[in-house]
C-alpha cells in the first residue's frame, strides 16, 4: 500500500499559499512552478480540497486562500480530502477468497480487526498534526536557506 502523491502534493499547496500570499496571486500555474507538477493536476487538487471546504479558489488570475486557521487543518483533513478511499476503509480487501479453503474462507475474521487498528493507529496520527506544524517549519527552513 501507498499513498497517492495527491497527500504531499496538497500539504505543499497549503506550505505555497500561506506563504506567499501576500506577495503572489497563489494560482495553479504558481502552484506548479513550485511542485514541478502540470498545472491541470494541482487543479485537481485544489478542486478537491475546495470540495472539503480548506481552500477558496478565486478563477483567473484571483488566486487560492487557505478557508480555516492553519492549526484546524489536520493532515487527516488533507487526507480525507484528496485521497480515494472506498467506504471510509484504507484498505481495500481482495473481493472473492475462496470459501472452500480453510485459509480463504477465515481470512476476513483474521484480517479485519488487525487492519482496522492500522487504519486507527494512522488515522489518529494524521489528525495530531496539523498545518500550523508545516507552515512553523518551512518557515524556519526559509529563513536558514
Amino acid at each position: 500500500m501507498q499513498i497517492s502523491s495527491r497527500f504531499t502534493l496538497a500539504i505543499h499547496i497549503f506550505a505555497c499559499i500561506d506563504t506567499f500570499k501576500s506577495d503572489y496571486k497563489v494560482t495553479s500555474d504558481f502552484l506548479a512552478g513550485s511542485t514541478n507538477v502540470n498545472p491541470v493536476i494541482i487543479r485537481k487538487i485544489l478542486g478537491q480540497l475546495k470540495a472539503a471546504g480548506l481552500v477558496e479558489v478565486v478563477r483567473g488570475s484571483g488566486g487560492a486562500f487557505i478557508t480555516k486557521p492553519l492549526d484546524k487543518i489536520s493532515f487527516l483533513d488533507i487526507y480525507y480530502a484528496v485521497e480515494c478511499i472506498e467506504n471510509g476503509e484504507l484498505f481495500h480487501f481482495h473481493e472473492n477468497p475462496n470459501v472452500n479453503c480453510p485459509v480463504g474462507k477465515n481470512i476476513h475474521v483474521v484480517l479485519d480487526d488487525k487492519l482496522l487498528r492500522v487504519q486507527t493507529a494512522m488515522e489518529k496520527e494524521l489528525a495530531s498534526i496539523t498545518l500550523k506544524d508545516v507552515i512553523q517549519d518551512t518557515k524556519k527552513f526559509i529563513q536558514i536557506n
